[in-house]
């Protein structure tokens, strides 16, 4: 009888918070892993980690929630090395192999650049433009006639069925136009090629094959031993992380430096970068009006999001009767504070503000300033479905001419793209079934010409851009894309709809109540703020207690007094 794989999670205090260092480093995360699996699945998204993370060195690296983006570039360089050498390799074939087999692998060489650029033609799209997909349907087909074309005319030179032979003229009743224009046709083709130059060219697509079943060999067994989840953990172990290039070695420092702290660089127009899809973000503003009966005290933003966070912490802690086995991922919740900071004006990139005591300072000074550009942040995030689904919120208090402004930006990563997840599943089934993998090399051979070219070529574009684009002596910039984000799937299932609900309304009730009770405290007026809370992204956030006061439901929903009078100004609730 099998059961279920449950991962193992860390023992807890006798207060129910959880136990020592998170069960898992963001190096040897099941999204680090798929990531780098994603490298050797997926060219396009291969270049898209090495441009940013590579290429363009005078970029900070977005913040990695849950993983190490130092680790996915190594996978991504060395799977770029991997592929290049068997394309070269290949490339290599058909050079050596056109002139010995008297040219006749010269004429695959068209259909091949057809059947490669098709997918290009097409491009990534769910559902292309119809001028991309008419575009790729008549060069993919295309590719193939002339292929067989070519295959058939080799053939018959291999067979001595030439264009002077008896494939053409033995009917008796003479060849018809039809065949006079094939004859033609063959006999430009083959040319005065012998048979054993044919048989030639079939041995050069012979091994042109092996070669390609080579490539995908290798990276599957890469994903089956190397990346496998008994052997990731092993970071010391990783072929990828002991390539001894001292840009790699210097960019992965300055990565490893830039992506999990808590002090983020940013660019003006992506500030979040890293997080994920915004989620619901709102802004509340109330002002901030004495209540007669209390006792008034100074009210800061420190004060605020002191009484906030213990508040989320407690979400650590489960049920009373639970018992020890409990598993929601809300124990796991990480609660710290960030400062966010402009990238412009520094003028190198290693001049960023990572020094020792550099954050403390930063936010002392931003937590009651306000700022536009320096901003400070309660962050709070859930980690579920093994660091897959991130749930990201982003806090902010302001206090400023007798009003308060609370400002909450949720951020949801959602899971790893379906492909990348299903790599384990892809190398195993292609490294046992042999007639499969035969089968499918045999299909890449007739467009291996145009992939290896292509292959070759983006090789030697982004030489010509390293070489000249002045990345090194650019001044800093911010993130452009989070390698992460770029490998999220477009939309997450139905139990992970269910939890990301969960986490952004348990963690925003107790912000909501957080702030209440600061309020109440300093001696001001909580009801029209509990009378905002509820009307707010249409009753998205629920207040457990709010008498007197107005609630709304529903996504059309309309605010009510719940006692039929008006609302009071004054009173805690």
């Amino acid at each position: 009888m099998s059961t279920a794989f449950v991962p193992q999670q860390q023992p807890q205090h006798p207060g129910g918070t959880p136990d020592g260092p998170p069960p898992v480093p963001p190096y040897a995360s099941e999204a680090s892993r798929l990531l780098c699996a994603g490298t050797y699945l997926d060219a396009a998204y291969r270049d898209r980690v090495i441009e940013e993370l590579y290429l363009n060195e005078q970029r900070v690296a977005a913040p990695s929630l849950g993983f190490d983006a130092a680790r996915v570039l190594a996978h991504a360089l060395r799977a770029r090395r991997l592929e290049t050498l068997w394309a070269a390799a290949v490339v290599g074939l058909w050079i050596v192999g056109t002139p010995i087999s008297g040219g006749l692998l010269l004429y695959f060489i068209w259909p091949s650049l057809m059947l490669a650029v098709a997918p290009l033609l097409r491009g990534r799209d769910a559902r292309p433009p119809w001028y991309r997909t008419l575009a790729a349907f008549l060069a993919r087909w295309g590719g193939r006639v002339f292929t067989a074309f070519a295959f058939f005319t080799v053939l018959s030179v291999a067979l001595g069925e030439g264009p002077d032979g008896s494939s053409y003229s033995s009917s008796p009743y003479g060849p018809s136009g039809d065949e006079d224009v094939l004859a033609a046709v063959a006999g430009e083709l083959t040319g005065s090629a012998q048979p054993w130059q044919a048989w030639f060219g079939f041995g050069v697509l012979v091994v042109i094959g092996l070669c390609v079943a080579g490539r995908r060999t290798q990276f599957a067994r890469v994903i089956a031993a190397e990346l496998s989840p008994a052997r990731f953990p092993d970071a010391a172990g990783d072929p990828a992380e002991q390539y001894e290039g001292p840009r790699f070695r210097k960019l992965s420092q300055r990565i490893r430096l830039e992506q999990h702290t808590p002090l983020v660089m940013y660019h003006e127009a992506r500030p979040f970068c890293g997080a994920g899809t915004a989620y619901d973000t709102w802004v509340l503003a109330v002002e901030l009006r004495p209540d007669e009966d209390a006792d008034q005290q100074p009210l800061s933003n420190r004060a605020v999001l002191d009484r906030v966070r213990p508040l989320i912490e407690q979400l650590r802690i489960p049920a009373e009767h639970a018992g020890p086995g409990v598993r929601d991922r809300l124990r796991r919740l990480e609660i710290d504070e960030c400062v966010f900071l402009p990238v412009e004006g520094l003028l190198r990139r290693d001049e960023a503000p990572y020094a020792p005591g550099d954050f403390e300072q930063h936010r002392t000074r931003a937590v009651e300033e306000g700022g536009e550009k320096r901003r400070h942040f309660l962050r709070v995030r859930v980690a579920g479905w093994e660091e897959e689904l991130v749930v990201t919120v982003f806090v902010r208090v302001h206090t400023q001419g007798r009003m308060l402004m609370l400002e909450i930006a949720p951020h949801v990563l959602l899971p790893v793209r379906e492909d990348f997840k299903d790599a384990d599943r892809t190398a195993h089934q292609f490294l046992h079934d042999l007639k499969g993998r035969i089968a499918g090399s045999a299909v890449l051979v007739p467009r291996s010409a145009g992939d290896s070219l292509i292959t070759l070529g983006r090789g030697v574009a982004y030489l010509w851009r390293l070489l000249t684009g002045g990345h090194a002596h650019a001044l800093p910039d911010g993130p452009a894309l989070s390698v992460r984000e770029l490998a999220a799937a477009p939309a997450g299932s139905t139990f992970q709809d269910m939890d990301v609900a969960r986490y952004l309304r348990s963690v925003q009730d107790r912000i909501s109540r957080g702030v209440r009770l600061a309020l109440g405290e300093a001696g001001y007026e909580t009801g029209e703020f509990v009378q905002k809370i509820v009307n707010i992204s249409s009753g998205a956030v629920h207040i457990g207690r709010a008498d007197n006061s107005s609630f709304a439901f529903g996504d059309h929903a309309r605010a009510q007094t719940t006692t039929g009078g008006p609302v009071p100004q004054k009173g805690s609730d």
